[in-house]
């Protein structure tokens, strides 16, 4: 089941080549043949899915049967900035909601080509202010996020500290592309290993989401970002993907910009190997670990 899914996966995102080296295809077929694809890991039971509007960003709320003291989770979705949508993270949000006894939001941020950077960290800033002003308490807001997403788990940190805005209680880094230049070293020894994700794909969606920006501007690359201030980030990473370096170096960097830093590398795991943890054992045990990390912040408000 697992390797199933994983080729649907790679399936799915090859279809995107032609647009990003042509510019040639139809981006909204092979968004929605992305999204069917993630769709296929299961919604578990005992949630509720609806939708809102997040101070002008289309949001899904996925609302576990049980919740505790208004806890509420940030879910930044991933997808190289040019795919993916709350649509295809039902079932990693609902496991999320359900562990954490949260009510998960997931905005659907706008997407590069057509909305290049920073669009994508403005709409998801746009939807945590919008979480504040509906009063939820930042102390018992969490952000969790992948990929892309767990970049904007810094990346969004640090732009609501620069806004003035109260930060949440912490957050989850989980395979954070966290490095647009793509300079660390598992870039290249682990390209071709990594199941899900070549360094080549990640070129072409780097130079689509940036248009010309700098690859190591702050905002793109949390790498290069300041991070003071920032509240306590796990950063939860397999061994097996071409972000792996990168990843330790986010943790690094977090850890030397004062900030309480978690960093869990798991042996021969893919990228976001959370998506599978209805089938893999080690995506329901990775989510449970962020579940503590998250559980502990909180009791520490």
């Amino acid at each position: 089941m697992v390797q199933e899914r994983i080729a649907a996966w790679n399936e799915a995102s090859a279809s995107f080549g032609p647009l990003l080296l042509e510019g040639e295809g139809d981006w909204e077929a092979a968004r929605t043949h992305y999204l069917d694809v993630l769709s296929a890991h299961p919604t578990p039971e005992g949630v509720t899915i609806s939708h809102t509007n997040m101070g002008g960003v289309p949001g899904t709320v996925v609302t576990p049967d049980e919740v505790e003291s208004g806890r509420t989770l940030l879910y930044i979705h991933g997808g190289g900035y040019i795919a993916g949508s709350p649509a295809g993270y039902h079932g990693l949000a609902g496991h999320f909601a359900k562990l954490l006894k949260a009510v998960v939001y997931m905005p659907d941020y706008r997407l590069a080509p057509e909305h290049p950077f920073p669009a994508a960290i403005d709409d998801t800033l746009a939807s945590y202010r919008w979480l504040l002003e509906e009063g939820n308490r930042a102390d018992r807001i969490m952000f969790a996020g992948d990929s892309a997403g767990g970049a904007m788990v810094v990346t969004v940190m640090v732009a609501t500290r620069d806004a003035g805005l109260p930060l949440p209680a912490a957050g989850v880094a989980i395979s954070p592309w966290a490095n647009l230049e793509h300079t660390g070293a598992s870039m290249t020894t682990r390209d071709g290993i990594d199941p899900t994700v070549s360094l080549a794909g990640l070129d072409l969606m780097a130079a689509a989401f940036l248009q010309g920006a700098s690859k190591a501007h702050p905002a793109a690359s949390p790498v290069f970002a300041d991070v003071a201030g920032l509240p306590p980030i796990l950063v939860q990473i397999g061994e097996s993907e071409v972000m792996l370096s990168d990843a330790i170096r986010l943790a690094a960097h977090l850890g030397e910009g004062q900030v309480r830093v978690s960093l869990e590398i798991w042996p021969e795991m893919f990228h976001v190997w959370h998506m599978f943890a209805s089938v893999l054992p080690e995506g329901a045990q990775a989510l449970q670990s962020a579940r503590a990390f998250l559980e502990t912040a909180l009791s520490q408000e």
